[in-house]
């Protein structure tokens, strides 16, 4: 497995060997891909249809849409290329596979139905689905990695990164919020809490992190919330990695937050000199941290 920050001993030792990407949707898998590029690693990528960015074909070795959810073509694709590991970048809305007669628009292979009835004995958080989905590209000779490992700088560092800080009563939102958000990641619900006052208005769920923030604008319209978005306790950074972008920011402003806190070295920040500057221009206040900050623990 590559080492997180290691990408250029990653590149000589394995001669600049193709890697895999399966794209969702945002900014992560074209940074990713850009890097790659820039690196000299070829890459073949796998984008999830109505969901990645077509700009991908222009940045990969090679690209596929994956139109259904069919695990042997993305086998037979990455291994005809010669990829030996994969990862993934990219938000997936996973509702859909919850949708009506999803197993007829979706049409899934052999491949697929064998990976979920195999699996269909656990539940659908999503730490159980991707875990299974790497253990069963692991049997057919397909190891997942870190999309991290190429770009580790998307990982923000602590600190208060606007020229707005927050309040000491905004810092009490934080704390009462952290604590919420780190027992919903424990529970893999969600990632994200929006509380004013230190009370909780809405709590991420299946929706997304911006959704979640635009309803906690519903309930309490234009309320000066704090949205707090960190990892999960024991977050496996292959998948799921919370990041945040200027979508998150906009979304802040339709529901009037003032405040976003996230968990510094386990956050991806997309755009980081973009997204500062908008949360300047909006007056709002962005802020990384850590558990011993916070708590002093």
């Amino acid at each position: 497995m590559i080492a997180t920050g290691s990408f250029t001993g990653y590149v000589a030792s394995v001669s600049r060997a193709p890697i895999g990407l399966i794209a969702g949707a945002g900014r992560f898998p074209i940074l990713f891909a850009e890097k790659a590029r820039e690196a000299g690693v070829p890459v073949v990528c796998i984008g999830v249809a109505e969901m990645a960015d077509p700009v991908l074909k222009t940045l990969c070795t090679e690209f596929h849409w994956l139109w259904r959810l069919s695990f042997g073509s993305v086998v037979r694709t990455l291994r005809r290329a010669g990829v030996s590991q994969w990862t993934m970048a990219g938000k997936y809305h996973k509702h859909i596979l919850f949708q009506p007669w999803m197993w007829w628009r979706l049409l899934p292979d052999w491949h697929f139905a064998r990976f979920w009835w195999r699996r269909h004995r656990g539940d659908n958080r999503d730490d159980s689905l991707l875990l299974a989905l790497i253990h069963h590209m692991k049997e057919q000779g397909l190891e997942c990695v870190s999309a991290l490992d190429v770009v580790p700088e998307l990982l923000v560092r602590a600190g208060v990164l606007t020229k707005r800080t927050p309040t000491e009563a905004e810092w009490a939102d934080i704390r009462f919020g952290w604590t919420l958000a780190k027992e919903m990641g424990r529970l893999d619900i969600g990632q994200s809490v929006v509380v004013r006052q230190q009370a909780c208005l809405a709590v991420e769920a299946i929706e997304g992190t911006d959704r979640c923030i635009r309803r906690a604008g519903e309930l309490c319209r234009r309320a000066a919330s704090v949205v707090v978005k960190v990892a999960k306790p024991n977050q496996d950074m292959r998948f799921d990695v919370p990041t945040i972008g200027e979508a998150t920011l906009e979304s802040m402003r339709e529901a009037g937050a003032t405040v976003l806190a996230i968990e510094a070295d386990r956050t991806i920040l997309l755009d980081r000199p973009q997204v500062v500057d908008l949360a300047n221009r909006l007056g709002l206040c962005l802020v990384a941290t850590v558990d011993r900050e916070l708590f002093g623990t």
